[in-house]
């Protein structure tokens, strides 16, 4: 695996400057759902900074000092994510969060079972993103913080990529993807079940909405296939 070009992507994207965050017109009700939804995942955005440092302590099959610092750098624009969805937050005149059930969960995830666990809860957490940032980015009127909240969904999807790339290298195997299906599943629904008032008032359908997760869990599933069994699958079809 090329770790190399991962740390230069993600030392490309620390040079990007912050965006200049504005309130689109929205109903006040829709904008208080909305602030009260995106303070819930600002949480979250701004609590992976203890993996980096435990990367430096463990040595793992398929990974190399560049990993390690495109992995810092990772968390770093995880954080990046954090301060714009904050600014988000106060623009639609809402109120950051010190705690929440859903932020308490992930971060208990992480913490189970070591590194490649913790990074399997991490890759959860990029799923959601994909999901919920592009389904209610879709519901905004263009400007600025449509703009914001796509560029984040693009990040997350190449934050996707570099956690596949890490179980396929070599930490995957049949474990990790049968740990998948719960763990994405369920992360998947209390995602769903905490922001349904917020979807509701964005007029997003639930099934909609429903279709969209469980099918990026599922994608995700098949991605996770270790890299020769990949390469048998082409070959064969």
């Amino acid at each position: 695996m090329d770790w190399t070009s991962w740390r230069r992507h993600f030392e490309a994207n620390a040079e990007r400057p912050m965006p200049v965050i504005e309130a689109p017109p929205l109903d006040p009700g829709v904008a208080e759902a909305l602030a009260r939804s995106l303070a819930r995942f600002q949480l979250g955005e701004s609590g992976e900074g203890r993996i980096a440092h435990e990367i430096d302590r463990v040595m793992l099959p398929g990974i190399d000092d560049d990993y390690r610092q495109a992995l810092k750098r990772f968390v770093r624009e995880e954080g990046r994510h954090g301060a714009i969805l904050a600014l988000m937050v106060r623009a639609l005149g809402g109120h950051l969060l010190s705690r929440s059930w859903t932020e308490r969960l992930f971060v208990h995830g992480r913490r189970l079972l070591g590194v490649r666990f913790k990074l399997l809860v991490l890759l959860a957490a990029e799923v959601i993103g994909i999901g919920y940032y592009g389904l209610i980015s879709g519901r905004l009127p263009a400007g600025p913080m449509r703009s914001a909240l796509e560029q984040i969904c693009s990040d997350e999807r190449h934050h996707l990529r570099f956690h596949v790339d890490f179980f396929r290298a070599g930490a995957a195997g049949p474990y990790w993807r049968l740990a998948w299906w719960p763990l994405g599943t369920a992360a998947a629904a209390v995602v769903l079940w905490d922001n349904r008032r917020t979807m509701s008032v964005l007029g997003l359908p639930p099934e909609a909405a429903i279709s969209e997760l469980f099918g990026l869990v599922h994608k995700t599933a098949a991605q996770l296939r270790p890299q020769a069994a990949v390469a048998l699958a082409a070959r064969a079809a």
